[in-house]
Parts: structure tokens; C-alpha cells; sequence
């Protein structure tokens, strides 16, 4: 049995970010990582402006810079009259005016190896925590299994989940939750990207499906949107059927029509919306994704869970260095966190409703239009409107930075 302060369970951005920032606290913390490393395909990419802000303050920004990455600075729409642009992000405040598309790996080795250099920081790879430790019926820490099959315990002052979605200290606290029904899951895939395509991100809104592509250099990281549960019977057609809709209406992706050789080239994302009504217990917090499971619209689940875990880092450092963590304390990290996960939830439940699910039923298709309808045209007219939803996507409610104790000089 070992013993640290903080104990986090999982070794995604949220529960990297906070180890680092309570190990420059001073505050000993051991995070648990299931996997032997990072490298993990079809994960979010995305690195959007408030944790590039947050580099840059933990003096990472420069070495962030050097890591290969495409930038991201508008969203287009294929009409049959050419390219429209739905929204850029060059009005947005601040020095980074645009999503950068990373690897996800490229950016959590990053820091972890920041977080290596700190004495007070440790990181189990291939360590999975399973299981709460209850006594006197508050959580005194986890037990985990490694890939060998070892197991073990760890005690804790407070124990962290960080662990998704699926997240195993979540269901074994019991915490309960709320849930929406979602109308979508998501197909993840690969095509070749040439160098006379547009650059940037891509939406496709086709009869009966809505397709977005990154730019990603050579190539395109797409995401093609299908009814809820329907991916058993579509994977019973050819393979084709999936670029085929997006060709006839983009012309220039006709000779991908075969990128896609297999099935197997095609990872399925079940889409969950829900949020824990209270995102703690006595020894217990829960936080990014295993607090809050968020939609894929916007990619704004890694941003959130990032400040998810700057807040409790600021909140709680103080405490977890004199060992007086209290449930109080826990509830100040999800009041503070609360009302960016509601409005960004709120946000992706109205276009669900409004946008996607009539778009799957075939009601809605933009790309056949010769130009954009009127709500579109609207939006980047207007300016308030023209700016609000860049900025929601890419800075969101409440943003949150770096406390003194984690900043250092670039």
C-alpha cells in the first residue's frame, strides 16, 4: 500500500494539467495512467485559445510552438456556388487567434514531462484505478490494477477522477447524474489531404448526414455525424457509402471516393451528454468528462476539462499542502465551474435539436443550396453575432488562468 496527497486517476489533459500544477504547489500527487503511453488515435485534437493562453503563462508556449500543428482560423461551408465562410476566429481577444490542431499525444508528453521535472510528481503508466477506498464513508484513496494483472492500493487526502466518461471511481462513488438523449454518434476516419485543397475546417450538411473535415496537413481528420444506433446496419454496405454522399456535392473529393479501404478504418464514438448533480463525495472530485460527459459539437470537451483542472488546482492547492481538504472545499470547485458546463451543455442540446437531428432526417441541406440561407448570411453580417459563437467555441464561458504559484517565464 502506498500513500500520496492527491491521487488522480487518469492521465488525459485534465488529469495532467492538474498534477502539474499542484506538483509547482509543492502538493504531492500521483496520477494513474491505464495505458503503457499517450499514443492514442481519434482522440480530441484540439488545443483551443484558453489553453494555449495557459502554455504560454506555465512557460510551455514556446515549446508548445515547436511541436507540429495546423491552425485553424476558419470554418467554410461547400455551397454549389463555391466556398462560403461561416465563421473565422481573427477577431477573437488575446494573442491566439485560432484552434490549434495537435495530436493529442504530442501535447499530454509535453506535460508530462514538465510534470516529470517536478520532485513532487509522479505518473504510473499502464496503472488503472478501479475502485474507491471507503472508511468511516469518505474515500481514503483507489485501488488499481497494472497490465500485468498486479493490484494494489494507494491512500490519499483526495482522490481525483479524471478518468472520462466511463470513468470506474465515478460508479463505484455512486454519484448520481442527469442525462439527455442524444439524435447522433460520430464515425472518426482518415482521407488523403492535397496540397490545392481548401484549408482549414470543412462542414458538409448532406440528405440524412453532416460531415466535418480538419485540416491535418496531408490529411483530412473527419468526422461524419449518423443517427444514433445506426452503425451496425450502415457498416452492412459497402464502404463507399460513406464518402459518396460528401463527392456529389463536393466535386474536388471525387477521387477519394476509395481512400477508405475497410471498415476497420472507421472508429465509432458513442455521443453522451450528461452532468453529475453534485461532482464530489467526502475524499472525492470529479472533473472534466467524468463530471461532465460532453457532445463532440464545438470540440470544446478537452478546454473544458483543462479548466476544470486549473480551477481545482487553485482551489484546492492551499488545502492539500496542509492536509485540511473538506467537502466544502469540493464544492467550491463545482460552483465555480458549474455555469460554463451548463451554457456550453445548454449550447450543444439546442443544435442537436435544432440543427443536427433535422439534418440526419434529411430536413436540412445547405450544401445544395447555391448560397447560404438567410441565418447564415445573418450571422456573419451582424457582428455581434458574427463574433459570439467564434468566441464561444473557442474561449468559452468563465475562462480560467494559471495561478502564481504554477506560472514560470517562457
Amino acid at each position: 500500500m502506498d500513500r500520496t496527497t492527491c491521487l488522480v486517476a487518469g492521465g488525459g489533459p485534465a488529469g495532467i494539467v492538474l498534477g502539474l500544477l499542484l506538483a509547482r504547489a509543492g502538493v504531492e500527487v500521483t496520477v494513474l495512467e491505464k495505458h503503457g503511453d499517450f499514443l492514442r488515435d481519434f482522440r480530441g485534437d484540439t488545443v483551443h485559445p484558453t489553453t494555449l493562453d495557459l502554455l504560454d503563462e506555465l512557460g510551455l508556449g514556446e515549446r508548445f510552438a515547436k511541436i507540429p500543428h495546423r491552425r485553424l482560423t476558419s470554418v467554410q461551408l461547400p455551397l454549389r456556388g463555391g466556398m462560403f465562410t461561416a465563421a473565422t476566429f481573427d477577431r477573437l481577444p488575446g494573442p491566439h487567434r485560432y484552434i490549434a490542431m495537435v495530436p493529442q499525444w504530442d501535447l499530454l508528453n509535453l506535460l508530462a514531462s514538465e510534470a516529470d521535472s517536478e520532485p513532487a510528481f509522479q505518473l504510473r503508466m499502464n496503472t488503472e484505478a478501479v475502485d474507491v477506498i471507503r472508511e468511516n464513508g469518505r474515500v481514503v484513496g483507489a485501488r488499481y490494477r497494472t497490465r500485468d494483472g498486479e493490484t494494489g492500493e494507494i491512500r490519499a487526502d483526495l482522490t481525483v477522477a479524471c478518468d472520462g466518461r466511463s470513468s470506474a471511481l465515478r460508479a463505484a462513488a455512486g454519484l448520481g447524474s442527469r442525462r439527455w438523449a442524444t439524435p447522433f454518434d460520430v464515425w472518426w476516419f482518415r482521407i488523403p489531404r492535397h496540397d490545392s485543397d481548401p484549408a482549414g475546417a470543412l462542414g458538409f450538411l448532406t440528405p440524412h448526414r453532416v460531415a466535418l473535415m480538419f485540416d491535418r496537413g496531408d490529411y483530412w481528420q473527419c468526422a461524419t455525424l449518423i443517427v444514433k444506433g445506426s452503425d451496425p446496419a450502415l457498416r452492412e454496405g459497402p464502404i463507399t457509402g460513406i464518402m459518396r454522399p460528401i463527392t456529389e456535392i463536393v466535386p474536388w473529393l471525387s477521387d477519394r471516393l476509395h481512400a477508405l479501404s475497410s471498415w476497420d478504418e472507421v472508429k465509432l464514438l458513442d455521443v453522451q451528454l450528461d452532468r453529475l448533480d453534485r461532482w464530489y463525495a467526502d475524499g472525492l472530485l470529479c472533473l472534466g468528462d467524468a463530471a461532465h460527459a460532453m457532445s463532440p459539437v464545438g470540440g470544446v470537451g478537452i478546454n473544458l476539462a483543462v479548466q476544470d483542472a486549473v480551477a481545482a488546482a487553485r482551489i484546492l492547492a492551499p488545502h492539500l499542502l496542509s492536509h485540511s481538504v473538506t467537502t466544502a472545499d469540493l464544492a467550491r470547485v463545482q460552483r465555480r465551474r458549474l455555469l460554463p458546463t451548463v451554457i456550453t451543455q445548454g449550447l450543444q442540446r439546442l443544435l442537436h435539436a435544432r440543427a443536427i437531428a433535422p439534418a440526419l432526417q434529411g430536413d436540412l441541406n445547405i450544401s445544395d443550396a447555391t448560397r447560404a440561407p438567410l441565418p447564415l448570411r445573418l450571422l456573419r453580417r451582424i457582428p455581434m453575432l458574427r463574433d459570439a459563437l467564434p468566441y464561444l467555441v473557442a474561449r468559452g464561458v468563465l475562462p480560467e488562468h494559471a495561478p502564481e504559484f504554477a506560472r514560470r517565464p517562457g
